[in-house]
């Protein structure tokens, strides 16, 4: 099935457990994301997730790319505001707790990492 496909990505790390490993498990993931077809329509970063758009992050060419190639990228505001993110902000643009159920309850599909 394809179709508008959102992403959750609520951590800076892909699964449990170590965390060295669960750093380089998504940066794995998010880097292997410009070859998938169908590519997500919008990837929504909560929580820890919105480290990966900031200064500093390792995947932040990968998340340029995609946003390039019109995958809509969004952090949550108030999460950036929590680990005083806001002005690193390096990809996407803030959204916000409504525009992001809105955005979860319209997707075909919601794929939550």
């Amino acid at each position: 099935k394809t179709g508008a496909v959102a992403l959750l990505i609520a951590s800076d790390q892909l699964g449990a457990g170590d965390e060295a490993l669960g750093q380089l498990l998504i940066t794995s993931f998010i880097n292997t994301l410009p070859e998938a077809k169908p590519k997500p329509s919008k990837i929504l970063f909560i929580n820890r997730g919105v480290m990966l758009t900031a200064e500093g992050s390792r995947v932040l060419d990968t998340l340029q790319q995609l946003e390039k190639e019109g995958v809509q990228i969004f952090s949550c505001g108030t999460c950036l505001n929590h680990y005083q993110l806001k002005e690193k902000l390096k990809v996407g643009k803030v959204t916000n707790m409504y525009d992001t159920v809105n955005s979860l309850l319209t997707a075909e599909r919601v794929v939550r990492i």
